[in-house]
């Protein structure tokens, strides 16, 4: 190896073979290699030189700052010259201009010695990977934005949905996604994977539907990727992504009409609860017998009419976004609801405070969830124009919904394994209940330790084949049962619009 005048030692490369020089400037176009200031210090190495890169505004990008001639700096960023070059006080210079996709940039070379025909090839090929890298890398964040502001979109759309604006939700999603939301019935289905790997499968349900689906990252759920969809063929799609990944889990709802999104997604959520205990772990809502199909559907609506009364007097849009509040509210915690509706969970605190003044009921009575829960599920149907009781009847109360023989044998049949457990599952249940779910307050009525009466509920829950601990539709069936076989004393509603007594 022998020495160069101008400082830079440098093996010659055999015929063909790329000098060593361009092999290092090379590996800096890896992926981890790809570092602006890496490549300006890795230049003043090679080079023996000082080097600066600055972008059109003269602020210090890589390298050490070099006084440069600012009318020179402007012909260069502004294209009227390409390079430049100059010798003063002892110093050579060199400036390359670099091009950058917002703006140019410039690449300065400062030595001692003159640069000769290497050391300029050295230079002008470090302005050459760093134009790539700079094109590249305004590219992948261009890309990386553009990803999360349709990520937003499609969680606004959502949560338009969430709160039956379907008017809304079709205007957003029609300039970005045309005929998405057409259909006037959809279905909910929850992926759940690890949260390290949810983005990954929020691209590959993308990709697996076209993108002929509302593919939106759960904002409750770190693991959860929701998907809203009108075809048919989705939950095949979505199967297939869950075959090629073992950590991979898939719940769907029954179809609904846009406007029942929120309960088609409490739906999805209950069967994903199912499908972590199958061996394909896939699952679909199963359209079990609940207890309002089993009530008189003329009386149901009556009742229900008259235990949200208290609410008819508020503007629509203020009704519509309390209720649509409250529903999520009774099925998930107050802060996985402002999640899912992207409010605070103080909003949805006072929402759902403002509905129990109004309606004269107490959300942290466990039965009073349940008949609110009842009431404001059947008023889904009441929008879609059915009647209500002929004017004149008086509405029945609760009690006489529940007196059916039809709703009392699904009663029975629904609680009846619990007593064939020697434990008293039912007693311990009631009890559990009766205190708001909490196990201390139902260990002290019950004379036993609260581990007892957790290990109960859940000893309940197979049996039941319901979820009770997680709030929601399954616990409140369960609580209905119970008020229908007349082991639990009946909520009060006693808003306004009604008399002090029970529902």
């Amino acid at each position: 190896m022998a020495g160069r005048r101008d400082g830079v030692r440098d093996t010659q490369p055999a015929a063909g073979e790329a000098p060593t020089w361009a092999r290092e400037l090379l590996e800096h176009l890896r992926p981890a290699g790809r570092d602006v200031r890496r490549i300006a210090d890795w230049l003043g190495r090679t080079a023996h030189a000082t080097v600066a890169l600055q972008d059109a505004g003269g602020a210090l990008v890589a390298g050490t700052r070099l006084q440069l001639d600012e009318d020179l700096v402007a012909d260069l960023t502004s294209g009227r010259i390409a390079s430049a070059a100059w010798e003063e006080e002892g110093r050579h210079l060199r400036l390359v201009r670099v091009e950058h996709p917002s703006q140019a940039w410039v690449l300065a070379v400062s030595r001692r010695t003159p640069f000769d025909r290497r050391a300029a090839d050295v230079v002008t090929h470090t302005a050459q990977v760093l134009e790539l890298l700079l094109t590249a890398r305004e590219t992948t964040t261009a890309g990386h934005l553009l990803r999360r502001a349709t990520a937003d979109l499609r969680l606004a759309i959502l949560q338009l949905l969430m709160v039956e604006d379907t008017v809304a939700a079709r205007r957003v999603a029609a300039g970005l996604w045309p005929g998405l939301l057409d259909a006037d019935s959809a279905c909910v289905y929850v992926v759940e994977s690890t949260p390290a790997h949810r983005d990954r499968l929020a691209e590959e349900c993308l990709d697996a539907t076209a993108e002929e689906a509302l593919v939106v990252r759960c904002p409750a759920m770190d693991g959860h990727v929701i998907v809203v969809s009108p075809r048919e063929t989705t939950a095949g799609d979505l199967r297939s992504l869950v075959v090629r990944h073992p950590d991979t889990f898939l719940g769907g709802s029954a179809r609904q009409s846009l406007a029942r999104t929120a309960t088609a997604y409490g739906q999805a959520v209950s069967a994903l609860a199912v499908a972590r205990f199958r061996p394909d772990r896939t699952a679909v809502y199963a359209e079990r017998t609940h207890p309002e199909r089993l009530m008189d559907p003329a009386a149901l609506r009556g009742w229900t009419a008259r235990v949200l009364r208290p609410l008819d007097a508020l503007p629509h849009h203020t009704r519509a976004e309390l209720l649509a509040t409250t529903r999520l509210g009774l099925e998930f915690t107050a802060v996985n609801t402002a999640k899912i509706l992207g409010v605070s969970r103080n909003t949805v605190r006072a929402r759902m405070e403002r509905v129990e003044a109004m309606l004269g009921t107490d959300f942290d009575d466990v039965t009073a969830r349940a008949v609110a829960h009842l009431a404001l599920h059947t008023q889904i149907n009441l929008q879609d124009g059915q009647a209500v009781a002929a004017p004149g009847t008086a509405p029945p109360g609760l009690a006489d919904l529940l007196a059916g023989p039809a709703v009392r044998a699904w009663a029975q049949q629904l609680l009846g394994p619990l007593d064939e457990d020697a434990r008293n599952l039912r007693r311990t249940l009631r009890a559990w209940i009766a205190s708001g779910g909490n196990a201390e307050r139902a260990a002290q009525s019950l004379g036993v330790h609260a581990q007892t009466v957790r290990e109960h509920v859940r000893s309940a829950e197979p049996v039941l084949e319901r979820q009770l601990l997680a709030a929601g539709t399954d616990l409140y069936e369960v609580v209905v049962a119970l008020l229908a076989a007349g082991d639990l004393r009946q909520p009060v509603f006693a808003g306004p619009a009604q008399a002090s007594s029970p529902a």
